[in-house]
């Protein structure tokens, strides 16, 4: 039991590094990742998070790790395994319960992260849990992160595959700089088209400008 806990403080460390922005923390998760994956993942290092972890892991509804910056709060339950599918009983069914009520209570949207043990690439995915009505940019986040699925009588668990890869997960939440700068230079350059059209139009001869003509004839 001591041994899985260390190797649970290890994964959590790397997510914490992860989010945190850290350049070896960043780069030690994409080392085998393709060129693609490594650019949208070190978009965090620009946009980090604080993260904390919980005081011994085991506040009720607090996760292993929270992360902060701006409007976003994420309580982060890491979890661990070699099996793609990964069943919440017992004790974790009371972790996604206590999760779930949290983020009711106070309009957040709790994660899970889960690491697939001898993957390569990204080995993280990344589920969120169902606290129903949220604000801001949380809902919008909302709708591109799945949800923790339940079994037919509602039995939460966690499928690696069907989960949002943390590198695509980071570029949600860190690109928002970007996304202005890229929004100012595309109404710049769809003003140029605009102007052009319009410039097109005014050289070529118009309907009206040919009836006026035959009108003065």
């Amino acid at each position: 039991m001591r041994a899985r806990m260390g190797a649970g403080s290890q994964y959590e460390r790397e997510l914490r590094k992860v989010l945190a922005g850290s350049p070896d923390g960043v780069r030690a998760v994409i080392r085998s990742c393709t060129e693609e994956e490594r650019a949208l993942a070190r978009l965090v290092i620009e946009r980090p998070f604080l993260v904390v972890r919980a005081a011994g892991s085991g506040i009720e509804g607090s996760g292993d790790l929270l992360a902060l910056r701006g409007d976003l709060c994420f309580p982060i339950e890491v979890k661990t395994s070699k099996h793609s599918t990964l069943y919440l009983n017992g004790r974790l069914r009371s972790q996604y319960e206590a999760l779930e009520e949290i983020g009711r209570r106070c309009g957040l949207m709790p994660l899970y992260a889960y690491r697939l043990k001898g993957t390569r690439g990204d080995s993280w995915r990344i589920f969120r849990i169902d606290t129903g009505h949220l604000e801001g940019r949380l809902s919008i986040l909302a709708r591109r992160i799945p949800v923790c699925p339940l079994t037919s009588n509602g039995r939460p668990h966690l499928i690696w595959e069907d989960g949002l890869p943390l590198h695509r997960f980071l570029a949600l939440v860190c690109r928002q700089r970007d996304s202005t700068k890229n929004g100012l230079t595309g109404l710049q350059d769809r003003n140029v088209q605009e102007e052009v059209r319009i410039t097109t139009q005014e050289d070529a001869p118009e309907p009206m400008k040919e009836w006026i003509r035959g009108f003065i004839r």
